[in-house]
């Protein structure tokens, strides 16, 4: 994720590689030449009159303008409501991570051993939830040695899962050897459970993207609405209406592409959450609880 201050206009304004206008110049280069083809014919060969049928497409595109912003609206919404909801499951995974080691470090105080294990867990399950978002194959060097009950993991096989169990087998160990009680075995698979339900609510986001036919009605949509603008905008504009038909298919598609780009916050674009920067937070944070 790019930090900007949002204060700062003059770099807003400047392209970056993320600005929707740098994938768009061909089809606005496409829509513009159009428009100008459209433009010489009307105003060479029709003269502009005003009793043409293709004078009246304004009064169309008006009415059509309302319903395919508020379809514009509806997407752009939808597509950061499922970024705002990766974001708060991230920062749930960060307040689960610390309230966990606090209690292990309280409720654990003198066994190292244990201590070390659900600090090399606990740090790691941010970075390979990432990794399982992602779709990545890489394996993660572990550190099997100083960690026999750390095996490598099956990347055939969930990930998450897997850690999850880990930890839990060791709280189930540790209540089986009197080193905590009924009520801290509870407390602890309390905030066990909610690192699987993160990872669960995140998969929700992942594999559950917009309709195809809702997104391939709004594209339909846009290209009709912006292809039909010249036959009507050239008898009132003449040439001008080559620049103003270019500025809105900008305006329209950029909207589409930045509610493509958002409805997946789990990527590695610049406008995907940060995931690299909280795993390294979150790993940092239980290694100064876990290590006191």
């Amino acid at each position: 994720m790019e930090a900007y201050d949002s204060h700062n206009w003059f770099k807003a304004l400047a392209l970056h590689k993320s600005d929707t206008f740098r994938k768009l110049i061909p089809g606005v280069l496409v829509v513009g030449a159009f428009t100008a083809a459209v433009g010489w014919v009307e105003v060479s060969y029709m003269q502009l009159s005003k009793n043409t049928y293709a004078a009246s497409l304004p009064v169309m595109h008006s009415l059509l303008g309302f319903a395919i912003s508020m379809l514009l609206v509806f997407r752009t919404n939808t597509a950061y409501d499922r970024w705002w909801e990766g974001r708060k499951l991230w920062g749930q995974l960060v307040n689960t991570s610390r309230n966990f080691a606090v209690k292990i470090n309280v409720m654990v105080v003198e066994d190292a051993a244990t201590r070390t294990f659900f600090n090399r867990l606990i740090g790691l399950f941010p970075e390979e939830l990432k990794r399982h978002l992602r779709l990545e194959k890489t394996r993660l060097e572990l550190d099997t040695k100083a960690h026999p009950e750390i095996p490598d993991f099956d990347r055939s096989k969930h990930v998450p899962t897997q850690m999850v169990n880990l930890m839990q087998q060791r709280v189930q160990r540790l209540y089986r050897d009197g080193a905590i009680t009924g009520d801290q075995l509870i407390v602890l698979n309390t905030e066990l459970v909610q690192y699987l339900d993160i990872c669960g609510a995140c998969e929700r986001i992942k594999n559950t993207p917009i309709p195809y036919s809702y997104s391939s009605f709004i594209k339909k949509f846009i290209v009709i609405y912006v292809f039909t603008l010249p036959f009507g905008f050239a008898f009132t504009l003449g040439y001008l209406a080559t620049p103003v038909v270019m500025f809105i298919f900008y305006v329209l598609a950029s909207l589409e592409l930045i509610a493509e780009d958002i409805e997946d916050p789990f990527g590695t674009d610049s406008n995907d959450l940060p995931m690299d920067r909280l795993a390294e937070n979150i790993k940092k944070n239980v290694e100064e609880i876990l290590t006191q």
